[in-house]
């Protein structure tokens, strides 16, 4: 497995902040910096959730337009008209807390499809944010372990604790769970009929236990992350709140660097 490089600009504080009900949340931080290798590196594969780069020239073909304005106009949400900056956030966060899961904490966390399939660019995807798989041996066993997790994106000044939106949202997991599994599968059966099967081993736990574990997920500009009362936040409702994990990522010029990563990822296509 190739580990990006933009994954190096994530750490682990080591710091914890304690809720209202006693529970722990990380804190970790995105050191990135003006790098243009790691930079240009991040865009190609930030770029590829989109457009995978070979259909690139079969998609704008026929539109008159160049790639980057492909990308910009038809693919990428927009800068400025809302609901675009909103959702290029959201994309930002979910797709970084996907690399997360995959290349920090060694899942299996395919999202293939998901922001591809998009008829309008500007509107988030639905279903559960991230998902990442864990198995244990070539068999099902009851240690193996599914992901199942809810992300928020905080870069613009708000009331809103974006950990606490999370945590209320991840509690609805347990309902969308099913209709995400179906989904992802559907989507993997179009290009790797193997890996669309592994996601059935954990479609029916009655049959085949196995381990489930939540996350809630804020990831957040450091201004709004010094605003933020984490210490307020509570978990105490959430159906799985034995196996739930609290985290936050925060880092400086978040917004900027989305519009950055973005940029290059048309520009350099």
């Amino acid at each position: 497995m190739t580990v990006p490089d933009h994954i190096a600009w994530l750490h682990n504080t080591g710091e914890t902040v304690a809720t209202v009900d006693g529970r722990e949340v990380e804190i970790w931080v995105l050191q990135h910096a003006d790098n243009p290798s790691i930079l240009s590196n991040w865009a190609t594969h930030y770029r590829n959730h989109y457009c995978r780069d070979e259909d690139l020239p079969d998609l704008v073909a026929d539109t008159g337009l160049s790639n980057a304005d492909f990308l910009t106009c038809i693919k990428f949400p927009d800068t400025a008209a809302a609901p675009g900056p909103s959702t290029r956030a959201g994309d930002f966060g979910e797709i970084l807390v996907a690399d997360f899961v995959e290349y920090v904490l060694g899942y299996w966390c395919p999202r293939q499809g998901r922001f591809e399939d998009r008829e309008n660019r500007n509107v988030p995807s639905n279903g559960t944010d991230v998902i990442g798989f864990s198995f244990m041996e070539d068999e099902p066993s009851p240690d193996d372990e599914l992901l199942v997790i809810e992300s928020k994106a905080g870069f613009r000044p708000t009331a809103i604790n974006r950990l606490q939106q999370a945590i209320d949202d991840s509690s609805k997991d347990l309902v969308r769970e099913a209709m995400s599994l179906s989904a992802i599968k559907q989507r993997l059966l179009k290009i790797n009929r193997d890996d669309a099967l592994k996601v059935g081993r954990f479609q029916n736990q009655a049959d085949k236990p196995f381990k489930r574990t939540n996350a809630a997920v804020a990831v957040l500009d450091n201004e709004i992350f010094n605003d933020t009362a984490l210490d307020e936040s509570d978990a105490s409702e959430h159906p799985n709140g034995d196996n739930l994990r609290l985290i936050v990522i925060r880092g400086t010029s978040m917004m900027d660097l989305v519009h950055a990563l973005y940029a290059r990822a048309a520009n350099e296509a």
